[in-house]
């Protein structure tokens, strides 16, 4: 088992609301190009998918860098997997295969930080088997 993480940056802030969205993860982009993250690892959509359940059933709280859990609540989560995407009427090429959600966050010094930049992105983390890929 390895530990690993993925930054991807935040895509809407929501002051009134004190909500923030954005691709937790991406797998593959608009293209279908797989994506390799910044430590060399690939995590396949069936990976992703499984984990974003896993979270959703689980857990569903916020935490900051990876150290300090409860900052905020998940509010939404979607994996756009391919099918999905079919199923939905969204055309090839426009969304990537990845795991988008919205945190409502009640830590007033971590709402602060991202609205500062201080936070910009969203890091996903967990442990995994390390495979070898070809």
């Amino acid at each position: 088992m390895s530990d690993w993480q993925a930054s991807v940056k935040i895509s809407k802030v929501d002051d009134s609301q004190h909500l923030v969205f954005g691709w937790l993860s991406v797998s593959e982009d608009e293209n279908g190009n797989t994506l390799v993250d910044s430590h060399g690892d690939i995590i396949t959509p069936d990976d992703l998918e499984q984990a974003a359940y896993d979270f959703v059933l689980h857990s569903r709280q916020a935490g900051e860098m990876h150290d300090v859990i409860g900052v905020g609540q998940l509010v939404e989560s979607m994996v756009f997997t391919a099918e999905k995407q079919q199923a939905l009427g969204i055309p090839e090429g426009i969304v990537p295969v990845g795991w988008w959600v919205g945190f409502y966050i009640d830590d007033p010094d971590v709402w602060a930080k991202i609205r500062s930049g201080e936070y910009a992105a969203f890091s996903i983390g967990g442990e995994a088997v390390r495979e070898e890929v070809t």
